[in-house]
């Protein structure tokens, strides 16, 4: 049997035993895994370089795409490059004929994450809005013609906030629905709230001649929380009509009524949400 040999790496230069040692120079395995790990990345960064290349090429495709669709004429040159080899894969680029007929498709484009991005944009005046924060997720109101805008977790600084970029806009509407103060009594902040309330309503009434509150549903969801939308709500009955603002009383009709909350006791179920929308789509009809 043959005994272990002392050998030195040629890379690291560090003293191992081997067992069989030839004439070859001799490298361990940590070096190895380094040139194997090294060409790896390589490999990667080269693949890397390849999908930016592509990147910008798509973008100056859009341009060309989206320019042509306004109807203004468009230079642009997007380099053509033959098939990149990556391993097994082969990435094939379509060439372009020289065709002299531009495409005149028009292409409709939509930003997502624009508030109330699904607002019509043809006669504003005649639709109603109803924005909210998630207890109005599942209302849906069609009769009279309602844009209905949910904003998850919102209170209502940030209903004011996208309000004041339809303001700027300078969107109109029939009527308003506000669903604002589940999430604002978390703060424990009776007066602040209520005044944030207020700034909405008043930037409400510069859009619409008609603003219309809906006040909170009764949460089973703590006593703190029960206590403190029952006080927003006896603030809200009263205070809205003294300042010619609709308002909605959810309270009544939801209170002893824990089947037409979810689980959380918090959001509406689906016959809670049914009922919330009855009752501002009474609203909308008899507010003026």
């Amino acid at each position: 049997m043959a005994s272990p040999a002392i050998v030195i790496c040629t890379a690291c230069h560090m003293y191992s035993l081997s067992l069989s040692v030839g004439d070859e120079e001799f490298t361990c395995d940590k070096c190895r895994e380094i040139v194997r790990l090294t060409e790896k990345i390589s490999e990667l960064e080269t693949c890397i370089q390849t999908l930016t290349e592509d990147s910008k090429n798509v973008r100056a495709l859009d341009t060309a795409l989206d320019a042509s669709s306004s109807g203004s004429p468009v230079h642009c040159s997007v380099p053509v490059t033959g098939p990149l080899q990556q391993g097994n894969w082969v990435t094939v680029r379509r060439h372009s004929r020289g065709s002299k007929h531009h495409s005149s498709v028009p292409i409709k484009t939509l930003n997502r994450f624009s508030p109330l991005s699904d607002a019509p944009t043809e006669k504003p005046d005649e639709s109603a809005l109803a924005i909210g924060d998630s207890i109005v997720r599942n209302v849906k109101i069609e009769t009279p013609a309602t844009i209905v805008q949910c904003l998850p977790g919102a209170r209502a600084p940030d209903i004011l906030a996208n309000l004041k970029v339809l303001a700027n806009a300078k969107r109109k509407y029939s009527k308003i629905v506000i669903h604002a103060g589940t999430n604002d009594v978390r703060l424990r902040q009776s007066e602040i709230t209520k005044n944030n309330i207020k700034e909405v309503c008043e930037l409400a009434s510069m859009m619409s001649d008609t603003v219309i509150c809906s006040g909170p549903l009764p949460a089973y969801r703590g006593d703190e929380i029960h206590s403190r939308l029952s006080s927003l709500n006896g603030w809200m009955s009263k205070w809205c009509p003294q300042n010619n603002i609709g308002f909605i009383d959810n309270w009544t009709s939801f209170w002893g009524r824990p089947d037409l909350l979810k689980r959380d006791g918090l959001h509406p179920s689906w016959g809670g949400a049914a009922l919330l929308f009855r009752n501002m789509a009474h609203s909308l009809r008899v507010c003026t």
